[in-house]
């Protein structure tokens, strides 16, 4: 079974991506599908078929058909209909970073990113166009991954015919065994590397590069980063880079995973048709020795970085051994999860009730075939040492001390509850993650099994997590040969030896386990007498149905299957930002975590967690332009408890001010990292920025923080959270509950509610215009810098075709900015092209243009920028060039209006405003409709130099001037080895 554990154990959901797949199919493979595919006999097949479950009791599920072509390359392949049309491709190459020499750093992702550029077989840059042709989005629907252990290229082609399908097919089979490595594109792309290399470089990086160093000394993992140094980088060649793929580029290193909607006797024939005749040139080389950790390397290590904050991580190495996955291993895993979600919780507990910490986790870890690492993770609140004995001290607690079987149980069911979950929502898993799940199975060195597998396996694992088990478990994963600790500081904190005494200072079991507690539904107050139904209408159009109840609120619903057993659900109330006024003060900001861990009527976070314990009940909270919003994705047996939650917060909230000041801690913990790099500042800042500093979206001050207090949190939430209209949506499967009282009963029963009028002229501005780009500035590397511009365009819902069409606009911009700025002369790794659009006001649109840089390639981004709106407004684009990005926009469009979440994003305030409906229902039609005429059109009515925008981010102390005279300078030579060490 795949790994499901090697992830954050606090993002739960998130750690069985790859656990819920499926297994194997016996049917030979038709001999020579698609022509070319080498016929073998059915003996040969039976055992090629079985080459990722050698050894393993795993149950399987036959949706899969796995080979081996006579060459060595495997492959594993399955029809799924999800998205209709789309075939997703992955083609994994067993080599990453940790396979390269010395000299050889960051070849291997080099040597992605070329492959990306073309094969001997095509122009270079050609496949990127082809593939768009095809409906590709260059970047997501096509992208590739280099990790210590791998390579994997991945390719997602919609709107799936025979021709395009057999076309992408030898393309990327091309572009795997012979890409174009000459010395013009590895320059080109040396310097796009050399781009990402830059604009990753500072404090957290170098903090990352020393804990690893640390932490995994003696191991390759320590020192291997996929990016690469500088210095090797500097000295790749077309001959030396070809040489690493000669090496070990391979048929019998590659596994091809195909998963779509076609046959998948078809999909194996064109895995042997475009791989059958791969040759390998020698044998295959020996992997290297990934190390095991050297218990004679120091345990303490202090990390001295201005302005970062305190940050603990504690370390139990242990080596890295090799199992054949059976349902043994399973078992181990799954047992292993359950205790590090054990330590969680008590961990998490300590936080809330006012600990020494403001968060702390445990996570294990099988790391790149390295190490079997268990680490605890902690953001101390000042007291470092203080903050590492009492995270040492639960840990004691759980070695020491058999947790209970309620405990057990309670998070045994968290993962029963997903994986039936996952069981339910089989039907609708996309095969792109499926692909994905595979591809991470096969690195691991590990299975896949169903759904049902799944749920099967753990109700029999979980009846054997008794105290006693669970204690020896525990006492395994927090045990090992090598323990070390890194502190991160702003200022010197005593050293090595300082943090090597607190590692070895006597440590006190402490007993923070939750007290049980006895929380019911029931004891939520009534909210009401159930409301009554004044009007019911469908949505033209649409499979929905629109409910009206007496005390004003609104209800959207569509039953149907599209997710079976899956209910969606989002309450929009009041009027979001146009709450705020403009240059008001405001603390919108703090909605995000204090308002939903603030509490409900009788009950707080950890009741709510004892609520919702092995129930598909959740409460998400968001700020729109026109609403805010509480949501939650549920099922039918849930349903009913899911909206009383929610109506709950609305009806009866609580204010516990223990969130409020965990969250002003934690601004005011990491409010230092927010100019630590051009993308902090950006992040932080570039919404007010581009919004003529609106208060709404500027973030707030240090001294806005610090004064934050419950008090004044709930002085400004609490008329929002009482105010009006609602309007609930509900989307999914429907069948088996009666939706219409469930919210007669909750949302219906609400007190009639008054909208808290928007101040008076809502509108939204757009950052002055400027001649010369404004400046701001970070503290990070002095070879970093950023650079923005932009045009402000409109918004609302009057007129969604020139919405679609700016949409057209900046794909067309960002294409031709790629080619310019990255693919043709390496100055940045991402260069962004964006269109905002709001729909809840009718101004606050914009077109921006951006990208992280050198300082010396500042002016050369205004110029290419200025070059581009320039051309778009004096010359209509070619129909070609139409079709290469409007394409992949429709069927962006068209794979997700298969999905409830597109429909409910789409119709939100449908209740309220029609249009919304119409532009909902128009968006295929409008985008189709896009001419070229349109592009210019808009072109020329917003890329106007008289209203554009421009902003400058750099280095502290340089100044525009210093920035061009840079530019103008000759670029450096590399950096010689010597001075590339130590980062």
């Amino acid at each position: 079974m795949s790994n499901i554990f090697a992830r954050q154990p606090l993002q739960f959901a998130r750690s069985f991506l790859f656990a819920g797949t499926a297994a194997l199919l016996l049917t030979p493979l038709a001999a020579n599908a698609q022509g070319g595919a080498p016929t073998a006999t059915a003996q040969t097949q039976a055992k090629n078929s079985d080459w990722l479950y050698v050894g393993s009791d795993i149950p399987r599920d036959t949706a899969w058909q796995f080979g081996v072509l006579p060459n060595g390359v495997r492959y594993a392949v399955r029809n799924n209909g999800v998205p209709p049309g789309q075939v997703s491709i992955r083609v994994r190459m067993d080599v990453g970073s940790m396979f390269e020499t010395e000299q050889e750093r960051g070849y291997a992702h080099l040597l992605e990113h070329l492959t990306f550029r073309g094969s001997e077989h095509i122009p270079d840059g050609e496949a990127k166009r082809i593939w768009q042709r095809f409906g590709v989005t260059f970047g997501s629907d096509s992208n590739a991954q280099t990790t210590p252990t791998q390579t994997v290229y991945q390719l997602d082609l919609p709107s799936v015919t025979p021709a395009n399908l057999d076309e992408s097919m030898k393309l990327l089979s091309g572009m795997v065994r012979e890409p174009r490595i000459s010395e013009l594109a590895v320059a080109a792309e040396r310097g796009v590397v050399m781009s990402e290399l830059r604009e990753s470089d500072g404090p957290q990086k170098r903090i990352a590069d020393a804990t690893n160093a640390h932490l995994f000394a003696g191991q390759l993992l320590g020192d291997r980063s996929p990016i690469g140094t500088t210095a090797s980088l500097g000295k790749a060649s077309a001959t030396s880079v070809t040489a690493f793929h000669n090496r070990w580029y391979r048929p019998d290193r590659a596994v091809v995973v195909i998963v779509g909607d076609a046959d998948p006797a078809v999909l194996a024939g064109l895995v042997a048709k475009y791989y059958g005749d791969w040759k390998a040139d020698g044998p295959n080389p020996a992997d290297p020795d990934f190390g095991k950790p050297d218990p004679k390397k120091p345990a303490a290590r202090e990390i001295v970085e201005a302005n970062q904050p305190l940050a603990l991580t504690l370390a139990m190495v242990r080596p890295w051994k090799k199992r054949i996955d059976t349902v043994e291993n399973t078992r181990r895993l799954y047992l292993e999860f359950i205790a590090q979600a054990l330590v969680n919780r008590r961990l998490e507990n300590r936080a809330r009730s006012g600990g020494s910490y403001l968060v702390a986790t445990v996570e294990q870890q099988y790391v790149s075939r390295s190490v079997d690492v268990t680490m605890a993770s902690i953001v101390p609140l000042s007291d470092w040492k203080a903050a590492l004995a009492d995270v040492r001290g639960v840990i004691a607690d759980a070695v020491k001390n058999p947790p209970s079987q309620a405990d057990i149980d309670r998070e045994a069911n968290e993962i029963q509850a997903f994986l039936v979950k996952e069981l339910e929502n089989a039907r609708n898993e996309p095969g792109a993650r499926l692909a994905d799940d595979m591809v991470r199975a096969v690195d691991i060195g590990e299975t896949v099994t169903s759904p049902q597998g799944q749920v099967d396996m753990f109700k029999a694992i979980r009846a054997s997590a008794t105290p006693k088990v669970m204690l020896d478990i525990s006492k395994a994963i927090f045990a090992a040969p090598v323990t070390r600790v890194v502190l991160t500081t702003p200022t010197a904190a005593g050293g090595d030896a300082a943090v090597l005494a607190a590692l070895k200072a006597p440590v006190t079991a402490r007993d923070d386990r939750l007290a049980t507690l006895k929380a019911d539904f029931k004891q939520l107050p009534a909210i009401g007498q159930p409301g009554t139904i004044t009007a019911t209408s469908s949505l033209l159009g649409l499979r929905a149905e629109r409910i009206e109840f007496a005390n004003g609120v609104t209800a959207l619903v569509s039953n149907n299957k599209v997710e079976p057993g899956k209910v969606r659900v989002n309450v929009r109330f009041g009027t979001g930002n146009r709450s705020v006024a403009a240059d008001a003060p405001n603390l919108l900001w703090t909605g995000d975590y204090a308002l939903v861990a603030s509490g409900i009527g009788p009950w707080g976070q950890n009741e709510i967690d004892q609520l919702t314990n092995g129930r598909q009940i959740q409460m998400n909270f968001a700020i729109d332009d026109d609403a805010f919003e509480l949501s939650a994705e549920s099922n039918p047996a849930d349903l009913t408890d899911q909206m009383r939650l929610i109506a709950g917060k609305l009806a009866q909230p609580r204010w516990d001010p223990s969130p409020v000041e965990r969250l002003r801690i934690g601004f005011l913990t990491g409010y230092d990292l927010n100019d630590a790099t051009p993308n902090a500042v950006l992040d932080r800042n570039l919404r007010g920025w581009l919004t003529n500093n609106d208060a709404r979206w500027a973030a707030p001050d240090k001294a806005q923080i610090s004064a934050l207090t419950p008090a004044a949190f709930r002085a400004f939430w609490e008329p929002r959270l009482a105010s009006g209209p609602i309007e609930v949506q509900v989307f999914g499967d429907l069948e088996s509950v009666d939706y219409k009282k469930i919210l007669a009963e909750t949302f219906g029963a609400l007190p009639p509610r008054q909208t808290l009028a928007p101040p008076a002229g809502q509108r939204v501005d757009f950052a002055k215009h400027v001649t010369v780009p404004e400046i701001a500035y970070h503290r990070g590397e002095q070879g970093q810098a950023a650079a923005m511009t932009a045009w402000p365009t409109s918004g609302g819902l009057a007129n969604p075709r020139d919405a679609r069409g700016l949409e057209v606009l900046a794909a067309i911009f960002n294409d031709r900015l790629f080619d310019r700025l990255r693919a043709e002369q390496g100055a940045s790794y991402g260069p962004v092209v964006d269109s905002h659009w709001p729909t809840g006001f009718d101004t606050g649109g914009y077109l921006l243009v951006g990208s992280l840089l050198a300082p010396k390639d500042l002016d050369r981004f205004y110029g290419i920028a200025r070059d581009i709106a320039a051309d778009l407004v004096a010359k209509p684009i070619t129909a070609d060039e139409l079709a290469r990005n409007a394409g992949p926009i429709r069927e962006q469009v068209a794979r997700a209006s298969t999905g409830n979440v597109y429909w409910m994003f789409l119709l939100e305030g449908a209740t309220r405003d029609p249009r919304v409906t119409a532009s909902a229902l128009s968006i295929q039609d409008d985008i189709a409709a896009v001419t070229a005429a349109d592009v210019q059109r808009l072109a020329r009515q917003y890329l106007t130099p008289d209203r554009q925008w421009s902003l400058a981010i750099l280095p502290k102390g340089m100044t525009l001037a210093d920035a061009s005279a840079l530019g103008a300078a000759p670029a450096p030579a590399p950096v010689p080895a010597a001075a590339a060490g130590g980062r």
